[in-house]
Formats: C-alpha cells, sequence, structure tokens
C-alpha cells in the first residue's frame, strides 16, 4: 500500500508496502525500530515475537520479510499503542499472519505453550527518572516497566532451543545486556555496532543471542558515509521498506 510521495499522511510513517500510523503511541516510528526489523536473521524462523511493539512496527516488517506460513506475535502493554498496532496491522498486507496482545508480556509469557525461533525486543533502555515529554513516553523508554533482566526471564520461557533473541539498545547498555545474559546461559551470536558515520563511535548496538553456543558474527555500520548520504551498507539493509532508498 505504498503511497505516492505528494499523498504521505502525516500521521504516521509511509514505507515501500505499508504504512504505520503513531500519532497515539509514546514512541514513533525511528531508525532503531527500522533497523532491527531489517536485520534479525529470518531464514529458518517459523514463528516470531515482538516484544513491546509499540505500532506494530517491527511485527509488520517481520510479516514482510518472512514466509507465508510464519505467524507472528506482538505484545504490548499500553492500551493505546496496543489498539494502534492491531489497526496498522489489519491494514497492512500480511494482516492475516500477524496477532497484537494488549497484555503485560511477564504475565502473557506464564500462559504461553508456544516457543518462537525468533524474538525480537526494541526494549526500554532509560533509567527512571530520564526526561521526557510524555508520562506514556517515559513509561516506553524506562527500564522499570520491564528490566532487562525481565525481559530475558521472558524471553528464556519462550525461545525454542535453537532459536535467537534479537534487541538493539545503546552501546553501553548493550555491552551490560551481554554481560547479564551471558550470567543466565544466553550465547551472543550476532552483534552489529552502528554509528552516525566513520568518525563517530557507536551509538547502538544490536544482539542476537541464542540458547546454543556457535560462532559469533560481528560487523560495524555507519549510517551514513563522509558525503553525508547514507551509506552503502544502510541503503542495502533497509532498501526494501524505505520509500526514499
Amino acid at each position: 500500500m505504498s503511497q505516492h510521495k505528494g499523498l504521505l499522511r502525516a500521521d504516521g510513517f509511509t514505507f515501500k508496502q505499508f504504512f504505520i500510523a503513531h500519532d497515539r503511541c509514546a514512541m514513533k516510528v525511528g531508525t532503531d525500530g527500522v533497523l532491527l526489523g531489517a536485520w534479525v536473521p529470518v531464514a529458518r524462523v517459523t514463528r516470531a515475537l515482538d516484544i513491546g511493539t509499540g505500532s506494530g512496527l517491527i511485527a509488520i516488517m517481520l510479516a514482510q520479510r518472512t514466509g507465508s506460513d510464519v505467524h507472528i506475535d506482538a505484545v504490548e502493554l499500553d492500551d493505546s499503542a496496543a489498539l494502534q498496532a492491531a489497526e496498522n496491522a489489519a491494514e497492512c498486507p500480511w494482516a492475516e499472519r500477524i496477532s497484537i496482545h494488549q497484555q503485560d508480556i511477564i504475565s502473557w509469557a506464564q500462559n504461553r505453550e508456544a516457543r518462537y525461533s525468533l524474538i525480537v525486543s526494541n526494549p526500554p533502555f532509560f533509567t527512571p527518572g530520564t526526561a521526557c515529554s510524555s508520562p506514556e513516553r517515559a513509561a516506553a523508554r524506562a527500564t522499570h516497566t520491564l528490566d532487562h533482566a525481565a525481559l530475558l526471564g521472558c524471553a528464556e520461557a519462550l525461545i525454542d532451543e535453537e532459536g535467537f533473541f534479537c534487541v538493539i539498545l545503546p552501546e553501553d547498555a548493550g555491552n551490560r545486556f551481554v554481560e547479564m545474559a551471558a550470567t543466565r546461559g544466553w550465547h551472543l551470536r550476532f552483534r552489529n555496532d552502528i554509528a552516525d558515520n566513520e568518525n563517530r563511535a557507536p551509538h547502538r548496538v544490536m544482539l542476537g543471542l541464542s540458547p546454543q553456543p556457535g560462532e559469533l558474527l560481528q560487523e560495524r555500520m555507519v549510517i551514513r558515509g563522509p558525503d553525508q548520504r547514507y551509506s552503502e551498507a544502510y541503503c542495502g539493509l533497509t532498501r526494501d521498506f524505505y520509500l526514499f532508498m
């Protein structure tokens, strides 16, 4: 449902194959979510879960990237965001493969028997007290609503033996997340450090964890080249989604 650039809606973000309304979500469409949704490994995915789906962006991206037999569950605590995610999913081309659940992920995980070959989360990372523009945004970004230990616990309860749990975090928080995960038996299998340009230190890191040990694939990506244009790597990762790629 791509739209001509002259017809772009102002209440959200238009991608090549779908539209994300986010006017009722605390967390808007942003680079972090797009990067994670485009990056996570989907080659052998049979069932996927998006924890804290917000507007539904990553769940819908996963639906675009996976086969017709792959179902995606997406869990969101906030009422308004969950309703908007459900509306976005219902209007996308893969609506029949996406289920939005308005619930606390900790409670939801306790009642699930299904296991997932891919679990994805763009999780909270600001500590309580960080200034935000609204209480809803503060809750979406603050770790007191779902701290990283609880997030790992949910993933442990729901991951398939051969599955991957993927997150995006600030570099320092990501390093702590890897250390915490290792103490709980997770193995780091994918890591991509993201920098604005070659002269900047990485400000985000995407991580892929697995219950199973194996080789670590480590990469570094810059978003913009020396001319301030988007880098080839960034364009290659996101061109199936962004209209301007």
